[in-house]
């Protein structure tokens, strides 16, 4: 095994949080697209270990079901009473069922926006220096309340000391303690055996490791973190919208720098799973979540929310919401258009504006441009549906299919009412309803035919303003005549 290669990480994600005020366990708390344990597995995969084991504890069965269903061959161990750091470590080794021979990173599971960079870094760190415990530690602008990390000449580190227990001189340092660890995994364990609890809150902490270790003579150490703002901790809904506004900021600089225009970093919201290709634009207002996928050259925004949705290069996607659908190159979706699951646009397609469609596939150059909705349905290539068009696709019990051919020119205000197809070429006149099949190159009519009712406004609402205006048009008439 390489020497930066973790024997095991263990993840601290047992405790309550209860100044979250929730009913949702903290970890599972999300940001970006991901729960805040799930940040934290995603980084510690990254260093490649040999074990991940997450100690959960309150709420046990939603952190062990959340973990199987989204991080596949992550373990668990169960600590059935939060009695410290050190005993939720303690519970890790036991699942692992020996002491592990190498190095065992231990992480807090609230850390959102620690980086697997960060934990390599630390590893690295561990594995040079020959420590027997390496802790990660950050340089903030204000300590208070933080452990602060005292060290000797050498660097070597001498002391972790509570704010409350701190002198002035200590209370001066800067560098605190994240609770981030790298140890030697079997030193580790023997200093465990010897923790005790005679505290104030008769707990094992994981911190008096380091005072074990230095008075058996083994080295300890520190690896500093680039940005301190990658230890903070989630304790309450204030911090996790700060973390999600950081999070946020790093992702959209991560696109920028990679060649991705966008307009207004500060209204545009990313999850960690969205991706882009160079030279994709993202306009204000836009939220992109899931897996949504924005091609080269494509153009999302304003005020546009996709979910799960890939967007082909030259795409334009305006005031649009839109989950779980392909939008085809350089097809037009919007302004104020709905996307819903299963829709597929072809190339150069449009969905314009006040559209919805929902498992629907759009040819080639086909036009669906305004005030329609089309549900599970297939249209051909380069084919134009008139406007106020309603795809009539549920009877009351189950939902049936819709299918339109090439080349079809269909009217205004037009019902198909499903199961029904259209053949290529064919034309619908506007106001039908079509309840039949449509040969290839027909047209179909499907809608009474049009009486007039002369003088039927002066009988039956004599005196209104209809009365009145048309009886003035009938005299102009007469003059003119």
């Amino acid at each position: 095994m390489s020497a930066n290669r973790p024997a095991a990480v263990v993840v601290l994600a047992a405790g309550e949080g209860t100044r979250m005020k929730s009913k949702t366990p903290k970890v599972l708390h999300e940001i970006a697209g991901r729960s805040l344990v799930g940040h934290v597995v995603s980084a510690a995969r990254e260093l490649g270990p040999e074990q991940l084991v997450v100690v959960v504890g309150h709420a046990s069965e939603q952190v062990e079901g959340h973990l199987a269903a989204h991080y596949e061959g992550t373990r668990t161990a169960f600590q059935a009473e939060q009695n410290g750091t050190g005993h939720a470590v303690r519970m890790a080794l036991e699942e692992l069922g020996r002491a592990p021979d190498g190095t065992v990173v231990v992480v807090c599971g609230d850390t959102p926006l620690l980086s697997g960079g960060t934990l390599s870094a630390l590893v690295a760190a561990h594995a040079a220096d020959g420590n027997a415990v390496t802790v990660l530690t950050a340089r903030v602008p204000d300590s208070t309340g933080y452990g602060r990390i005292v060290r000797d000449a050498t660097g070597a580190v001498t002391a972790i000391v509570e704010h409350k227990d701190a002198s002035e001189a200590e209370r001066a340092i800067r560098e605190i303690n994240s609770g981030v660890f790298a140890f030697d995994g079997r030193l580790l364990a023997d200093a465990l055996g010897k923790v005790r609890t005679d505290n104030s809150q008769g707990e094992e902490y994981l911190t008096d490791v380091l005072g074990i270790l230095r008075e058996a003579g083994h080295r300890v150490g520190a690896s500093m973190a680039g940005d301190h703002r990658e230890i903070l901790g989630i304790n309450n809904r204030v911090q996790l919208a700060e973390a999600r506004l950081l999070l946020n900021r790093r992702l959209l600089e991560q696109a920028m720098t990679a060649g991705v225009t966008v307009v207004d970093p500060a209204s545009v919201l990313v999850d960690v799973t969205v991706t882009f290709e160079r030279d994709a634009v993202v306009h204000p207002g836009t939220q992109l979540l899931g897996a949504t996928h924005v091609a080269e050259d494509a153009e999302v925004g304003p005020n546009t929310r996709l979910r799960d949705t890939v967007v082909h290069r030259g795409a334009r996607v305006d005031n649009t919401v839109a989950d779980g659908a392909v939008i085809g190159e350089s097809a037009s979706v919007g302004p104020y258009a709905y996307l819903r699951p299963g829709t597929r646009l072809g190339t150069s397609a449009k969905a314009g504006t006040y559209v919805e469609m929902k498992n629907a596939t759009i040819g080639e150059g086909t036009k669906v441009p305004h005030l329609s909705y089309v549900g599970d349905a297939t249209i051909g290539d380069h084919t134009n549906i008139g406007a106020a068009s309603v795809f009539v696709n549920y009877d009351g019990e189950a939902k049936h299919h819709t299918t339109i051919g090439s080349h079809c020119k269909t009217g205004s205000d037009n019902m198909f009412v499903a199961p029904v197809t259209v053949g290529d070429g064919a034309y619908t006149a506007a106001g039908s309803v079509i309840t039949k099949d449509v040969p290839a190159g027909s047209l179909a009519v499907a809608r009474g035919q049009q009486r007039n009712i002369e003088g039927w406004v002066a009988r039956k609402r004599p005196g209104s303003a209809a009365a009145q205006a048309a009886q003035v048009a009938a005299e102009s008439v007469e003059r003119e005549g």
